[in-house]
């Protein structure tokens, strides 16, 4: 299992809002510079940010901006915002278990609870950080140079 690229994207999108935004225009192509990504994959991380409520994209030639301060935007927030998680479930199952087989007829029992317990856990650390720590520790490495 592995989170998709799309969430450590979003918070590098972040990053350069906040580094950025009070000198330019966010727009897809500083964006892209900076992550070395193709602007079409991040003007698609801006939809769903913008379509999740955590940024605002002016049209034209644009200019993104965090919709809400840094501190009210967890790791868990972005994570449901970019990742495509299906029915809510961060673990797919296979899709046909053998039910004639004992392992089986039983994997869902055997492992849903503590599948279920690992994405709790995953989450809860996801929504203890926030935005507001990513930029904390930008000016510190900023501050290095």
């Amino acid at each position: 299992m592995q989170i998709s690229s799309r969430f450590t994207l979003a918070v590098h999108i972040f990053a350069c809002i906040d580094v950025f935004g009070k000198e330019c225009k966010v727009t897809s192509k500083l964006l892209a510079g900076s992550t070395n990504v193709n602007p079409v994959i991040i003007r698609n991380i801006l939809g769903q940010l913008k379509g999740a409520g955590l940024i605002e994209v002016a049209r034209g030639t644009g200019g993104a901006v965090a919709a809400r301060p840094l501190n009210e935007i967890s790791f868990l927030d972005i994570y449901h915002a970019v990742e495509c998680i299906e029915n809510g479930d961060l673990f797919h199952f296979h899709e046909n278990p053998n039910t004639n087989c004992p392992v089986g007829k039983n994997i869902h029992h055997i492992l849903d609870d503590k599948l279920l317990r690992v994405q709790n856990a995953m989450e809860k650390e996801l929504a203890s950080i926030t935005l507001a720590d990513v930029k904390k520790d930008t000016e510190k490495y900023l501050m290095k140079k």
